[in-house]
């Protein structure tokens, strides 16, 4: 695991600005520092950095950014190709000569045979930047599912810089900071970011699945892996019956696991005692003849905390457990490292408990398992069966919309801040309930901002054409959003803030195409949810130290805010602040302030939340 960042433009920039850029995201990779920069034809200069992580060959053999041994290709590369060895193997087959033991190797000689198609054959999380001098070609690629992040400017002359978060890209000396107003309308909507949008205009998210390619001037994003893809043409309706469909996901979660295990540096796994991390830990244990390390964060608050369930499933399963607790007032101190660590607007409060927990991982290992992705696979959250509720109320919805074309009824209920009645107004259909919060966001909060976003979100509306199952509407929405762009994001930058390298069985690829060929009623039926991976975990840990509610991983925001809401806030939803900025409503806010004090508006708390966070990284990075 690493960070890389650079350039190829027509500026000329001295070394000294490359690493700036590469210093902002030091905690990345503490292990090695690498650069690379040459000129290039037409004027143009070439600038490649890396900060090193080391995992897989430990030595000084490793360095990146890599040059091919001839020196016409140069890699600089973050993440990890699980099945290096595979491909190595093939390519040693056909004449290539390695030098090292690691996978950045393999992905030079990789491309210098199959060309840039050759991340069709990689099983891994990475992304990476890569020049050509033979054909003067250079390349941005991400991975399927979007593990790995990487950005991208882009000005009007076609000059790009590249970085694997945004403080790089900051710190070039020709960025300007503008805000890209319709990324700020999906923030407060979502609380984070939906690619390709970042919070700057100019500056891009590639999206997982694709490649930006430069050649002759030309620049050109391409799709090599997609969900919609793999559904149409990648994968066949699963003929099994259900006991074949669980023995062959055991078969791929252990390959995928087994992968997931190769390292050169001590490797442990999260434990929240749920389905998904436990299963992959019980995984881990018939993997391996050492004990597993296992890891949980504690809160002393009892309706914050899963600790104790996380303690049963170790003792279970006999892993070398640690836990540490502390109070939720303790973990409020880790607010302001939000910013710094997401250097873009993000506020799924979640994100304060992953810091801890990799925290307390780092102590003792370099890389530990997950099992992020199971829910979004398998039918998992709960937000899956709100269709049959909202169902319910379709005929209530028309009436509703017929009479508001009499009395505009609808704008009252917003008025009054009451976001169930103002949702009753956009259930008549499937598609309609699916996205309804999205509606009534949009109602609630269309003047919060001075300036109308004009929210563009075709991503998300295509995602739930896809199947026809409301379940698999709402899976498909998530797995090209809010997995990839919030979960995902959360989890890399949580645990790159402490060196901590982080890997996830589910989101191989095979089992991610696996899962999709599975029919839902696999997944969940009759009200239960991730049926067949919840079947697959009693085999390995037993069924009551499972079966309970699902608790999330948060901490307290609305009551934080409510002990002391000013000094909490520190100024930064003051009239004189909110005008200075001149990018919100200041009477809109301060009305949504006054009613979250008075207890009005419960709803208040999620939208105040999303607002201090923006506020905290606006502070931090467009007033320095």
């Amino acid at each position: 695991m690493c960070g890389i960042c650079g350039f190829i433009h027509n500026r000329i920039v001295g070394e000294n600005s490359l690493r700036d850029m590469n210093q902002t995201i030091h905690y990345r990779g503490p292990n090695d520092e690498g650069y690379y920069m040459c000129n290039l034809p037409y004027g143009r200069q070439l600038g490649f950095s890396h900060k090193r992580l080391s995992i897989i060959d430990l030595s000084a053999l490793g360095h990146q950014p890599m040059l091919s041994s001839d020196g016409n290709i140069v890699l600089s590369y973050n993440g990890e190709i699980y099945n290096f060895q595979e491909i190595r193997s093939e390519l040693i087959k056909v004449g290539y000569v390695f030098c090292s033991n690691c996978d950045t190797e393999v992905i030079i000689y990789a491309y210098q045979e199959w060309g840039i198609h050759c991340v069709e054959k990689m099983n891994g999380m990475f992304a990476f930047a890569l020049y050509d001098k033979r054909t003067d070609e250079f390349y941005l690629v991400r991975d399927r599912m979007g593990v790995k992040p990487l950005y991208y400017y882009l000005d009007e002359k076609n000059n790009i810089v590249f970085s694997s978060e945004l403080k790089p890209i900051m710190k070039y000396p020709y960025f300007s900071k503008n805000i890209n107003m319709e990324a700020l309308g999906l923030f407060l909507y979502h609380q984070y970011i939906t690619g390709p949008y970042s919070i700057f205009e100019k500056v891009f998210k590639l999206e997982p699945g694709h490649y930006l390619r430069m050649s002759n001037g030309l620049i050109e994003v391409k799709e090599y892996w997609s969900i919609k893809e793999t559904l149409t043409h990648r994968v066949s309706f699963f003929e099994g019956d259900y006991q074949q469909a669980i023995s062959e996901l055991k078969e791929l979660l252990l390959d995928a696991t087994k992968l997931r295990m190769i390292s050169d540096v001590p490797l442990g796994g999260f434990l929240s005692g749920g389905y998904d991390s436990s299963l992959i830990v019980s995984l881990m244990k018939e993997l391996s003849d050492k004990k597993i390390k296992t890891f949980t964060i504690g809160f002393q608050e009892s309706q914050y905390d899963e600790a104790e369930y996380a303690a049963e499933v170790a003792k279970y399963l006999g892993t070398e457990h640690y836990c540490k607790y502390l109070s939720i007032h303790e973990a409020k101190r880790y607010i302001n490292e939000i910013s710094l660590y997401f250097d873009e607007p993000m506020a799924d409060h979640s994100q304060i408990a992953t810091m801890l927990l990799s925290k307390i991982a780092k102590e003792y290992v370099t890389v530990a398992l997950s099992g992020d992705a199971g829910d979004e696979l398998f039918c998992g959250y709960s937000s899956y069966n709100e269709y049959h509720k909202l169902e319910r109320f379709k005929i209530i919805s028309k009436t509703l919309c017929t009479m508001n074309h009499v009395f505009p009824i609808k704008n009252l209920f917003v008025r009054m801040g009451k976001r169930k009645f103002v949702k009753l107004f956009h259930l008549t259909g499937v598609e309609d309930i699916i996205h309804a919060n999205f509606y009534t966001y949009q109602d609630m909060h269309k003047n919060i901002l001075i300036s109308d976003p004009s929210i563009s979100y075709d991503k998300y509306y295509e995602a739930t054409t896809f199947a026809n199952e409301p379940q698999m509407k709402y899976m498909l929405k998530d797995m090209v959003t809010y997995l990839p762009d919030d979960i995902l994001t959360k989890v890399d930058r949580a645990s790159m803030s402490v060196s901590l390298e982080t890997r996830s069985p589910f989101l191989d690829y095979r089992v991610v195409e696996f899962a999709l060929s599975l029919p839902l009623e696999y997944k969940y039926r009759n009200n239960i949810s991730k049926r067949i991976l919840k079947d697959l975990s009693y085999s390995f840990v037993d069924k009551k130290l499972l079966d309970r509610p699902k608790q999330g991983f948060s901490v307290p925001t609305r009551e934080w805010m409510y002990d002391d809401f000013d000094n909490f806030t520190k100024g930064l939803f003051d009239e004189a602040y909110i005008r200075k900025q001149g990018i919100f409503n200041d009477k809109v806010i301060k009305s949504m302030i006054y009613d979250f004090k008075n207890r009005n508006s419960i709803a208040n708390s999620r939208e105040l939340w999303t607002l201090l966070v923006f506020q905290n990284w606006y502070e931090m990075y467009m007033n320095d």
